[in-house]
């Protein structure tokens, strides 16, 4: 690892952007760069989580929130851009009168084919950033398959999808281990969907035997950690009133998190709907089609982390286990800077 983070400026790499539906084809800019991923969710209306990548293409609809497969809609994401993407007018992406909130990650902006694996994928990747979308066919020809995903390091979180069935996404977290995976559901870990040991700086490794693993086409968003600009890790409740301090080693503009040893939603924060550490924290739910809801002061974002406060079980049951992955505002130090003290 480097002494220091390379990345400098976040936004180059994740950006949220806010946007207001029109009901009509609507360009969204402000990303700062062409995104490969995009994850949009209406925020003021009950409707689904909806998520889009470059490889797999445009209007090609799968949500975080449900176990369906892929689908083509022609009203929802209709291109993506040199600074952001377009919508149609379809009301998960762009309803009249609509608030809503885009998460972005920046890949590679082209594809490459990967042989790492004992499965040939299609490659978006970012290694600077520690991100790739992959794409595979699983052939169902072993217990262990492998699927090569182009970061050049271990990968500390992937999360798959099967585009053809309706089954659960699966969610490889490394401070759980290949054996310990979740779901964009209130369930806590179940095992199998990774194989039989850990990812390695080229493959991630799949269960043919699975239920989420058969002679189907998939999808994989892939990250690997890097210092001052992403933090995959994991805390332990205190059930105090003072709960946990969790360093990420710079204030993040993008948080997510879940209990993984009992049943609880995810929760996604972030800098654009929140951008002030105040009394109440604006959150989504990766795992239901709520609109934004509010966390009373129970978590403080700071320059190097982010606090637990009260005793919710969301956040802070006494001995339980939750896992976050994070993306910066700013880091903690730069290039050119050397760590200051920390802030808790």
């Amino acid at each position: 690892m480097a002494d220091y983070t390379t990345i400098d400026n976040p936004t180059k790499h994740f950006n949220t952007v806010l946007y207001s539906g029109t009901g009509s084809s609507n360009s969204v800019t402000g990303v700062g760069f062409q995104p490969d991923w995009v994850w949009l969710k209406h925020r003021n209306g009950v409707n689904n989580h909806c998520a889009y990548d470059a490889i797999r293409g445009v209007q090609q609809t799968i949500h975080p929130d449900l176990t369906n497969a892929e689908s083509t809609d022609a009203n929802n994401l209709t291109a993506f851009g040199t600074d952001g993407f377009t919508v149609g007018s379809g009301t998960n992406v762009n309803g009249s009168s609509g608030t809503y909130v885009s998460w972005n990650w920046l890949g590679a902006n082209g594809t490459t084919s990967n042989s790492d694996g004992s499965i040939t994928s299609t490659v978006s990747a970012n290694q600077t950033a520690g991100f790739s979308v992959v794409t595979y066919t699983s052939n169902s020809t072993s217990s262990n398959e492998t699927v090569g995903h182009g970061l050049g390091v271990k990968p500390d979180m992937v999360i798959t999808k099967n585009r053809d069935s309706g089954y659960n996404w699966d969610i490889y977290h490394s401070s759980l281990g290949y054996n310990a995976n979740l779901t964009f559901t209130t369930d806590a870990t179940r095992s199998g969907a990774f194989g039989t040991s850990e990812p390695t700086s080229t493959v991630f490794r799949t269960s043919p035997s699975f239920t989420t693993n058969l002679t189907n086409k998939y999808v994989a968003y892939c990250f690997a950690e890097k210092q001052g600009y992403s933090k995959f890790g994991k805390w332990t409740g205190n059930g105090q009133s003072s709960g946990p301090f969790i360093y990420t080693g710079f204030r993040p503009a993008f948080l997510s998190w879940k209990m993984s040893s009992s049943t609880e939603n995810w929760y996604i924060n972030d800098n654009k709907r929140e951008p002030f550490n105040d009394d109440a924290m604006t959150v989504l739910y990766p795992n239901l089609n709520n609109a934004d809801g509010n966390l009373n002061d129970e978590i403080d974002l700071l320059s190097n982390g982010f606090r637990i406060n009260g005793t919710n079980s969301a956040h802070n049951t006494d001995g339980a286990t939750y896992i976050y992955w994070a993306f910066a505002e700013h880091p903690f130090v730069t290039s050119g800077t050397k760590a200051a003290g920390t802030a808790r």
